[in-house]
């Protein structure tokens, strides 16, 4: 995995492009040491999502969204133990 980049950072590194409408994005990428396909994405997030692009993984645009996420969670865990009892099932009726 590639080298991560904190939420401070992308936003200043967003602004970095807004400040210097002289330079292109590749030329801005360079400038920062971000890699452009990186840095391209940023711009984009933050041109569809605006304050909210860079949330970060933990964090959550409501209380709703906090409980599908956990919710989501669980039934994957469960999905994984039901899983993991069938094969039981069929290892154990395989040797009667």
């Amino acid at each position: 995995m590639g080298k991560q980049y904190d939420k401070q950072f992308k936003q200043n590194a967003v602004a970095y492009r807004f400040d210097h409408p002289d330079l292109t994005i590749k030329e801005c990428a360079a400038k920062l040491g971000v890699p452009y396909d990186t840095y391209h994405g940023w711009l984009s997030d933050h041109k569809n999502k605006g304050e909210n692009a860079f949330r970060g993984s933990g964090n959550y645009s409501s209380d709703e969204a906090k409980e599908i996420a956990r919710l989501k969670r669980e039934l994957r865990d469960t999905q994984d133990a039901l899983e993991v009892l069938k094969k039981a099932i069929g290892i154990l009726g395989e040797k009667q």
